[in-house]
């Protein structure tokens, strides 16, 4: 069988067969973590990239020369793809590594490791949005069919990754069993990007100085992270990401959907979000109005 039909469970939770192996899942539970790795935590369509590229001009001090060069998931490798335990190295230097898995599959690892975790949250409902129309472009991921269904599908939990609720919440819990974690999220990064640069730079104890920062903020700005093909995935294959459908780098804005949701939509979203959420003390920043 094609392993683009194919869909893998861990703990329950629907992963997509093209990306994932049984191997490739047990070797991620299994890694071990080293001091100065980094570790890139999101739900799917959350500000993943966006943070990928910021944590490499960081780390080469705003030199873009690799970001121009060298692919993205190369550079910040996917912990649970089946690629990893290629590309992985054992150098002593800083290790970005990314992941889409939740809490309960790595902290065993994390909690015995001096790995800092980066944590990048954004509006469910711009995540639902932007995941619906990644769904039209990834021939790997199930046809979402219509908006109406997929946003059902994406409130039950019933998606590849799993439920976006239980996701925040099971790393935000985390922040007090790991020594070194960080909190942002996607609407703090539009706000004030250099704001945010500064402050990743300070919890990674990168130091930059202000035009060094400069080149971090100007090389992150949507505008020329989605023409840079080493970032905006025009280097896969239509086989895999269908381009006549839409773009991976779609818009990159806050609030995008309220150009999709009906207004019974959104109150059936703000329902079931009151209702998830309850028992979280997390602070949100984004507009849910």
């Amino acid at each position: 069988m094609d392993r683009m039909e194919v869909i893998e469970r861990l703990n329950g939770i629907d992963l997509p067969g093209h990306l994932h192996t049984p191997m490739s899942l047990q070797l991620a539970q299994n890694f071990e973590f080293k001091e100065g790795d980094v570790l890139i935590v999101t739900y799917p369509k959350s500000g993943t990239t966006w943070m990928q590229e910021i944590l490499t001009l960081i780390y080469s001090i705003g030199d873009d020369e690799i970001a121009k060069t060298v692919p993205n998931w190369t550079r910040t490798p996917w912990l649970e793809h089946t690629y990893f335990k290629d590309i992985i190295t054992e150098d002593d230097g800083p290790r970005i590594i990314t992941t889409h898995l939740r809490s309960e599959v790595l902290l065993p690892q994390l909690r015995n490791s001096k790995a800092k975790v980066i944590y990048v949250a954004r509006n469910p409902k711009d995540v639902a949005v932007s995941f619906y129309f990644f769904h039209k472009m990834a021939k790997f991921l199930p046809d979402p069919e219509s908006f109406q269904n997929f946003l059902k599908q994406f409130l039950q939990g019933k998606v590849c990754y799993g439920s976006w609720f239980e996701h925040v919440k099971s790393w935000y819990n985390c922040r007090q069993s790991l020594d070194f974690f960080y909190y942002i999220t996607y609407e703090d990064m539009q706000k004030d990007l250099r704001g945010c640069i500064k402050k990743l730079c300070k919890f990674l104890g990168s130091p930059m100085y202000s035009k060094e920062v400069d080149r971090v903020e100007k090389h992150c700005k949507f505008s020329n992270m989605s023409q840079n093909k080493m970032v905006n995935y025009m280097l896969i294959p239509c086989e895999i990401l269908d381009h006549t459908q839409g773009k991976f780098m779609r818009k990159g804005v806050v609030g995008d959907w309220k150009q999709h949701f009906t207004e019974e939509q959104n109150v059936m979203f703000d329902k079931i979000f009151q209702e998830k959420m309850s028992d979280c003390d997390l602070q949100f920043v984004w507009d849910m109005e």
